[in-house]
C-alpha cells in the first residue's frame, strides 16, 4: 500500500511558507508596485522592424536626443525588431508622434526601419481600464463565495476565496519583484489562474465531502488527509501536462504572449500548492466537522475508514 502523506501535520510549516511569501508580497507592492503596461498607463506603443540586429543602447540614446527621454524600447521577437512604448506626449497627434520616433529611432541605423505596428491608449482609458480589471478580479471572488457556499458549506467558501485571494497575490508579487511588465494579458492570466486553483480546490473539497460521508471513523484532520492523499496523482499529473504547455509558451511562444504564460505558469505552481497546503488546513481551521457535510447515518451502510 502506497504510504500516506501527512499533509495537514505540516500546515504550520505551509503556514509560515505562506506568511513569508505574502510579507515579500506586500513589502515588494507597497514599495515598487507593478509595471503598468501601457494599456493601464496610457501612452504610444510603436513596432519597427529592420533587416539587422538592433544595438538597443544605441536606440535608446538616439531616442533620448530626439527628446523621448522617458522611451522603453525593447527586443520584440528578434533581435532585428524593436517596441518603443512611450507615455502620453502632449502636442503630439498619434500619426506625428508615431512618425517622430520612427524618424528618431532610423537615425540610430543605416537603414530605414519598416514600421509595423502604432498602438495608442489614453490615460483615460488606461484609468478605466486598471478600474475595470480590479472589478473584475473583485467580482469573481465573490461570485466563488456564493458558489462554493451554496454548493459546499460556508466554510469551504471562506477557504476557498482565502485560497485564492493567496494565490492572485503572490502572483502579483511575482511581477512586483521582478518588475516584469503588467498588461491586459497578464491580468487574463491572473483571472484564468483563479478559475484553474479553484478548479483543483474544488476536486480535492468534493473528495473530502464524499469521505466525510463515507469515513465514519477517525477525526476531520484524518478524513482531509486521506482525501488529500487520494486526489494527490491527479493533482500532479494535471499540474504537470500543464506546466509543459506554459513553458513551451513562455520560450518559444514570443514577447506578446510571455508574460501571459509567466504568470500562468507562477499561478499553476502556486494554485497547485494551496489547493494541499492553505485551502484545506484553512477550513480544518475553521472548524469543519463530519456534521456540517454527513448524511444521516443508515443503519448497515456504514464504511470503516482504512488504516
Amino acid at each position: 500500500m502506497i504510504k500516506q502523506i501527512d499533509f495537514l501535520g505540516k500546515r504550520r510549516l505551509a503556514a509560515i511558507f505562506s506568511g513569508l511569501l505574502l510579507l515579500t508580497t506586500i513589502v515588494s507592492l507597497a514599495t515598487q508596485g507593478l509595471k503598468l503596461g501601457i494599456d493601464f498607463t496610457g501612452g504610444t506603443l510603436v513596432e519597427i522592424g529592420y533587416q539587422q540586429s538592433v544595438d538597443l543602447k544605441v536606440m535608446r540614446t538616439a531616442l533620448e536626443n530626439a527628446g523621448f527621454e522617458d522611451a522603453t524600447v525593447q527586443h520584440f521577437g528578434s533581435t532585428k525588431e524593436v517596441l518603443i512604448r512611450l507615455k502620453p506626449k502632449e502636442g503630439f497627434s498619434n500619426a506625428q508622434l508615431s512618425t517622430e520616433v520612427a524618424t528618431a529611432a532610423s537615425g540610430a541605423m543605416t537603414e530605414k526601419g519598416d514600421l509595423r505596428r502604432v498602438e495608442f491608449v489614453g490615460p483615460q482609458v488606461g484609468d478605466e481600464l486598471t478600474e475595470d480589471g480590479g472589478l473584475a478580479l473583485l467580482y469573481s471572488m465573490f461570485g466563488i463565495l456564493i458558489y462554493v457556499a451554496w454548493r459546499f458549506e460556508y466554510k469551504f467558501a471562506l477557504g476557498s476565496v482565502a485560497a485564492l485571494a493567496h494565490d492572485v497575490l503572490i502572483t502579483l508579487g511575482f511581477f512586483s519583484l521582478l518588475q516584469l511588465e503588467f498588461d491586459l494579458t497578464v491580468l487574463a492570466a491572473v483571472l484564468a489562474v483563479i478559475g484553474y486553483s479553484l478548479n483543483d480546490t474544488i476536486v480535492v473539497y468534493d473528495r473530502i465531502r464524499e469521505n466525510f460521508r463515507l469515513l465514519r471513523k477517525g477525526s476531520a484532520e484524518d478524513v482531509m488527509n486521506i482525501s488529500l492523499n487520494q486526489t494527490l496523482s491527479r493533482t500532479i499529473m494535471t499540474s504537470v501536462t500543464t506546466l509543459l504547455v506554459l513553458i513551451a509558451l513562455a520560450v518559444l511562444g514570443g514577447e506578446i504572449i510571455h508574460n501571459f504564460a509567466i504568470a500562468l505558469t507562477v499561478g499553476v505552481v502556486i494554485g497547485t500548492y494551496s489547493s494541499i497546503f492553505v485551502a484545506s488546513p484553512l477550513v480544518l481551521a475553521l472548524g469543519v466537522s463530519k456534521e456540517d457535510l454527513m448524511e444521516p447515518e443508515i443503519e448497515g451502510n456504514d464504511i470503516d475508514m482504512m488504516p
